[in-house]
This record gives structure tokens, sequence and C-alpha cells, in this order.
């Protein structure tokens, strides 16, 4: 997809002109021209969509992505411009696949019903997201092709096949193991439906999705090196032929340019569907990281460098826009918090979107308005019976977010106190800040002075939308809270992470 090229300025003599051309130019060059963003909406109290359209406009993405069809939130961006990605869920993919009535009936309530002059403009439908993870143990293989097929003659059916492209984003685990991306390959049990995938989006000009993640390829990979994770040069490089590859979105980028090469569509488009790194709940899940890996890819992909393989501008879309409080953790206690703003949309780290290339420097925008509850917070009294505090633990962190007290975590070097403060304090505010919800068998008592300490913050909630706006306490921080299920092992394992933290407070005060 053609991203939006800065375009020359014409000199004029009169004093107007030049003001209002040097105006127009000044908001070009502000464009975010081939990032963009991905908007998840998976939260215990997200924001208005008022609020998230205008941060969308407020830092100049033109890109968006969706997870879903949801119709209030695609209508939010009606006359914006904003090109948009919609989604049809893995859930949904049984259906799509059984019928062509089912795809054409789902294409016109979520695509063709949101079109027309003043609309929203829809560029991408996504059939599934990573349907072929193999935690998914081959649940959706059978299903993706034929849902995909179904949906582009729904598409053009409709009118709509040179305007919507109907595309399937990937997790790179569809790659085999060859370490050199000019020798890559689809996965052996997948190379029949991903060759499948590549013909029928050949069939209609559209561009191939890959979901790149050096994040985890350094937590989950045994003595991955750090560098490698970054863009700032590895000593040891990945030479392929005449090719060097220094980083592993490189590398993981022309991997599949390599598949696709290998599989004989040489000339297919790649986008980036997801790429980011997450701020806590885990090792190297931190806002310095965070911070140094999104600007150097923004840098790098504003730069025009491309990769080996495909030099020129790169396009993808930043994970994500927001934390997300309510995603499961299933994947790891990071999972909630991949936002570049945290779930209030108040800003996390510096980060320059144009990534230098116009030689002004910008910041991130943060929301506007939004509607905090009172700054008030829930936590343990000093006075608490402490031989009742596991139960009441296990009940908040069940039903709240703990996943910033764990190893790794923001607030994993709390004392035993604080650890409970955060636990109930998260709870009260996931609950609407209800006086029954900061009681914990009388454990709890409602304080006006902010709890945070250190880089730990606690939160504040946020009222649902349409609610008067108050201003945002000063430690506004990553809201995380969901429902989990209640079980001993993870009482067990939140105990012995309090247990682990207080004696390392003993052994090094």
């Amino acid at each position: 997809m053609a991203g939006h090229r800065m375009q020359s300025r014409q000199v004029f003599t009169s004093s107007v002109a030049v003001v209002a051309l040097c105006l127009v130019g000044w908001q070009m060059e502000m464009a975010v021209a081939d990032v963009g963003v991905n908007w998840g909406t998976i939260s215990s109290d997200p924001l208005s969509n008022d609020i998230v359209v205008q941060m969308l406009k407020d830092n100049n993405f033109v890109k968006v992505k969706l997870f879903d069809a949801n119709s209030d939130v695609i209508e939010s961006m009606r006359g914006t411009n904003l090109e948009v990605m919609i989604a049809i869920t893995n859930e949904m993919l049984a259906s799509m696949a059984a019928s062509p009535d089912a795809a054409a009936a789902w294409v016109k309530a979520n695509v063709t019903s949101h079109l027309g002059t003043g609309g929203v403009n829809i560029k991408y439908v996504a059939v599934g997201n990573e349907p072929f993870l193999n935690g998914y143990n081959g649940r959706y293989i059978d299903a993706t092709l034929p849902a995909l097929k179904n949906v582009q003659a729904a598409l053009a059916a409709a009118g709509l096949v040179d305007t919507v492209k109907a595309v399937v984003p990937c997790n790179a685990d569809i790659l085999s193991d060859n370490p050199y991306p000019s020798q890559q390959t689809f996965r052996a049990d997948l190379a029949p439906v991903m060759l499948g995938i590549a013909a029928a989006l050949k069939s209609t000009n559209s561009p191939f999705v890959v979901n790149l993640y050096p994040f985890l390829n350094l937590v989950l990979q045994a003595n991955f090196p750090i560098d490698f994770a970054f863009f700032s040069g590895f000593a040891t490089p990945i030479v392929d032929g005449t090719r060097v590859y220094t980083n592993v979105f490189d590398a993981g980028f022309d991997g599949v340019v390599g598949a696709l090469n290998n599989a004989g569509y040489p000339n297919m488009a790649v986008i980036v569907g997801e790429i980011g790194w997450p701020t806590d709940g885990a090792n190297y899940a931190n806002i310095g990281l965070a911070q140094k890996f999104n600007q150097q890819l923004v840098n790098h992909l504003e730069s025009g460098v491309g990769t080996p393989l495909r030099p020129g501008k790169l396009e993808a879309y930043l994970f994500g826009l927001l934390d997300e409080n309510a995603k499961s953790t299933l994947p790891g206690n990071f999972e909630r918090h991949w936002g570049i703003f945290n779930f209030d949309g108040t800003i996390k780290y510096p980060l320059d979107l144009t990534g230098g290339v116009t030689g002004r420097q910008t910041s991130l925008v943060g929301s506007k308005n939004v509607p905090y509850y009172p700054h008030q917070w829930c936590v343990l009294k000093t006075t608490a019976d402490l031989s009742l505090l596991p139960a009441n633990l296990d009940y908040a962190c069940a039903r709240a977010d703990c996943t910033p007290l764990f190893y790794g975590g923001s607030c994993s070097g709390l004392t035993l106190h604080q650890n409970a403060s955060f636990a109930f304090n998260n709870y009260y505010q996931f609950n609407n800040q209800l006086q029954a919800a900061c009681d914990f068998q009388s454990l709890a008592q409602v304080v006006n002075t902010d709890p945070s300490v250190g880089t730990c913050k606690f939160l504040i909630g946020v009222r649902p939308g349409n609610s008067q706006a108050i201003a945002p306490p000063e430690s506004s921080s990553s809201r995380s809270g969901a429902s989990l299920t209640v079980n001993w092992q993870y009482l067990l394992t939140f105990l012995s992470t309090i247990i682990y933290n207080c004696s390392q407070l003993l052994l090094f005060p």
C-alpha cells in the first residue's frame, strides 16, 4: 500500500501564500507516513471512542487496525479519513468458511454499511488473527483459506474488490526454522494452506500481513542476544550471501519475503500488522526498553532504508495504542501492557512518531477530558488481621490485575503491606470505587493520599463514557484488571513472589 509521501513546496512571492503553504507543509510533515497503530478494546474501563479518535488525530496517525468489527468503534471514525482495517475474529472463521451467504451478510453489515460519501475509510478486512499459532493446535487451519475466499467473493459481489482487501494476519511461526531469510519457506505442516492463501491474495492484489515480535524472541528463546532485538547493531550478524542482518526485525521481515519469493510470489507486498514492546509484567518489559525499541523502530521505518530484500519504505502497525487490562495473560503477564499510552491515554514515555526525518522533534499527545473517578485509593489497614489476607488477595487478584507485582514487574519490589494494598486498590478501581469493593473482611480502607511507590503506580479508574471529566491524577499509570480463574496455583505463585521480594529486602536493605 502506498504511503503518504512528502511533497515538494513551491515558493511564492506573496507572503500570504508563503504562510499558508508553510502551514500545509507542517501538517504534511507531522503525518506519520507508514506507521499505523492497533486499537484494542479489551479493557474493563475503556476510554470513550471519541477520546480515542481524538488521540489518533492529535498524534497524526493515518492508519488504524482493529481486532473486530464493533460498529460503534468503526462509526466513531466516520468522516475522519483514517485508513481502517477491521477484522473477522478467529471464532467466526468456521461460519465464514462454511457459508458464502454468511460472508456476504457479514460484509454487508460490517463493511458496506459504513462506506459511502463521508463514511469510514475501510481499506482492509482481516480474516482471523494469527490463526495458525501453535497454541491453537490446528483449530483454524482448515477454515482460514475457505473463509478468506468467501470474504473475497463477498467483497467482489459488493463492488469492493478494488478498494477493500481481505488479508490474513499471520504470526512469524508460519515459517520454517531456516536461519537464512533468502532460503526461508513456509512451515511444512502449513505449506499447502499458506500457498493457497498466497494465491488468493495475489488474485486480488492484496498484501501479506505478518506480526513480528522481537520482544518475544528475547523472552522466549534461551540465549537470544539482546542487541539483536534492537536496531543499534549486532557484533555477530546473520550473513545471508551478500546480505547482512544486524537486527531480528529485518531478518524476520525478509524471512517472510524469502518464503514468498520461494513460493513464486516475489512481488507481493508485505505489511507488519503488529509490532511493539510491553512496559510491564516481565523481565525486559519496562518503559526504558519499550521507548528504545519503539523509537528505533519508527526511525528505521521512516528512514526509507527498508530491509536487504525489500529496500524502501515499509508499512507497519504499532502494537498497540493503549494498555488493555482485560486481556488474557496466557501468553505472559506482559500481555496487558503493550500500549504506547497507559490505559487512560496518558503518555508512558517520549516517542517521536516522525522518526526524526522531518528535522522537527515531535511529542506524543495524550488523552483529553478523561472522566476519572475521585482521587482516592483502597489500601490494607495497618491493624489488619493478616491471617485473613491470603484468601482476600486471591479474591482480588483473580478479579483484577496483579501482573505488575510478579517478578520483573514495576511493582515487584513491594512489601507485604504494599502488595496487598496494590491488589485491593486495583480491585476497588476495577469496580468503580464502590464502597463495598474496599472491604475485604474489614481488612481495607479508603484513603485520599496516593500510596504509589517509586515505579509502582496505584491507579485511579475511569468512569464510563459520557461521564463528566475531572482532572487526571498525577500518578496515572497502566490500568490492569481482568477476570481470571480462581485457583490455588495462582495464590501460591503470588505468595511466593511476596516472600521472595520480602527476603530480598531483608538480605539487601
